[in-house]
């Protein structure tokens, strides 16, 4: 999972760093797996405009992932590494032993012919997914339920992990990426180890068109509009726009936004870092 740099030969090659794709085992996606995708360009079903800058890209074809690992006691063999256009994570695909095969997200240090299982028999080791009931304190976990049941939800892209801190009663407390601790259902899945591709953050796209391949369109800034169309729009000559808000008025950097009587406030131990 290195990074590729590139000689400045043109503008665009200057300050593009993206992956070496050394992790890839296989170029194309297994056909049972795989199912067309719809691209909106923003609109709705009217026809109109919901999402700015959204448009273009090149086209894509959605890989069918197994966020719940619900196949318990079924031992599977990792065949393949494979790229996701939809995910900054890697995907493996697994053959199990009844012939089924599913994609799940690529922990780091899966290799090709590992033998991974889930469900109450399965070991803590990398790939494995358990309940939290069973995983050892202080291990790295990604792919969190949130409900038991419902799929992974927590710590799914690129390089992302919690750790495990402590159980108590029909609760684990989970330290997140974003340093939020927060408590969890024990009967809740969890799978072991960080999630792949963990030098995504240092990526550089290089150039503009790198943001049109991923159907990102350009950003204006909101100082430069109109006042119609923002709240920081408006001003004679190079105003800065005033107080920092949002298209719809609200005020950001650092104004807390989440509703005060959120069900899922009396599970959250300690707040992300600021």
């Amino acid at each position: 999972m290195a990074l590729k740099k590139f000689k400045p030969t043109t503008p665009g090659q200057r300050n593009k760093v993206i992956s070496a794709f050394d992790d890839i085992t296989a170029s194309r996606p297994e056909k049972r797996l795989v199912k067309g995708k719809h691209k909106s360009g923003g609109r709705n079903n009217q026809g109109k405009m919901t999402q700015r800058y959204v448009g273009g890209g090149h086209k894509k074809r959605y890989r069918i992932i197994d966020f719940k690992r619900d196949k318990d006691g079924i031992p599977a063999t990792v065949k393949s590494i494979e790229y996701d256009p939809n995910r900054s994570a890697r995907i493996a695909l697994l053959f199990y032993a009844d012939g089924e095969k599913r994609y799940i997200l690529a922990p780091v240090g899966v290799k090709i012919g590992q033998t991974l299982m889930s469900g109450e028999k399965a070991t803590p080791d990398v790939g494995n997914a358990l309940y939290l009931r069973d995983v050892p304190l202080g291990s790295i976990v990604h792919n969190i339920e949130l409900q038991p049941g419902q799929g992974g939800k927590m710590a799914r892209s690129a390089g992302t992990y919690a750790q495990l801190s402590s159980r108590e009663g029909k609760y684990a407390a989970l330290k997140l990426p974003s340093g939020e601790i927060r408590m969890v259902l024990v009967t809740c899945k969890a799978t072991i180890g960080s999630t792949s591709n963990p030098d995504h953050m240092h990526e550089m796209s290089g150039k503009a068109g790198r943001s049109r391949w991923l159907g990102r369109r350009p950003r204006t800034r909101p100082v430069v509009m109109n006042p119609v169309d923002h709240p920081m729009g408006g001003g004679e000559g190079r105003a800065s726009g005033g107080h920092p808000r949002s298209r719809k008025g609200l005020p950001a950097k650092g104004y807390k936004t989440r509703n005060r009587k959120k069900a899922s406030n009396r599970l959250i131990l300690e707040r992300r870092k600021k």
